[in-house]
């Protein structure tokens, strides 16, 4: 076959491609594509990202929101040594995306890695919970539990944070840029709802409920553990 003819049959195959021929399946695949969210141009899985991004943080701030009070007036330690490791446990949580996107790009990829370290979060928050409770165990028992379920926390809450975002940015397809454009407003808007709301909810809980006797820190922590089951199981 000489150049011309060559030249003649990759035009060929150019304009059998270009009309819009389907082409052999064997050399060229065709991607599924994912549900919609009600006729739209949304995958359906968005929906499931934006609630579980609420859980989350509900969990993290509500938790947070009363964290000194239990380490000052559960733990009796001073001003300083609570707000040290209050910083400790914020510090902590911002490193641990770094761990997070290396289990992301070199390992696991973005879903399993929310899946695996949303299951971390979950334990460190049942722990957290449990240490909550007075009549288990003595002091030192107590603030073991915490110290472990506060680096769980951290861990997870830390790991998920640069893959959710990222990976509900991958469900829609390349065309819709606008629809896109709108899921992070409202992934946004999620975040910043959950945080609020909780930080309202939370010490209510924790001041006007009573158990054992005293501040129900158990039911305070609870209920954020409660929220990240849920998230996790969305």
């Amino acid at each position: 076959m000489n150049a011309f003819q060559r030249n003649e049959s990759k035009e060929t195959l150019f304009a059998f491609i270009s009309a819009g021929d389907d082409p052999p399946k064997g050399d060229f695949p065709v991607q599924k594509k994912s549900p919609k969210l009600c006729g739209s141009n949304y995958p359906l899985s968005i929906a499931f990202i934006v609630v579980n991004e609420f859980c989350e943080r509900f969990s993290y701030y509500g938790m947070k929101a009363v964290l000194t009070l239990y380490f000052l007036s559960f733990f009796h330690w001073d001003e300083n040594l609570s707000t040290a490791v209050y910083h400790a446990f914020s510090a902590l949580c911002y490193f641990t995306p770094v761990i997070g996107a290396i289990m992301a790009d070199s390992w696991l990829g973005k879903y399993k890695t929310i899946i695996y370290l949303s299951i971390v979060y979950v334990i460190g928050h049942l722990i957290k919970s449990v240490g909550a409770i007075p009549s288990l165990g003595n002091q030192v028992v107590h603030v073991v539990l915490s110290m472990v379920g506060l680096f769980l926390i951290a861990l997870g809450t830390g790991g998920i944070k640069p893959c959710v975002s990222a990976f509900g940015g991958d469900q829609f397809e390349e065309e819709h840029t606008s629809e896109r454009s709108k899921f992070f407003s409202i992934f946004y808007l999620s975040i910043n709802a959950g945080s609020l709301i909780s930080t309202f909810v939370t010490p209510v809980l924790r001041g006007d409920v009573k158990c054992f006797g005293e501040d129900c820190y158990a039911l305070a922590f609870g209920v954020p553990a409660a929220l990240m089951v849920l998230a996790l199981g969305e």
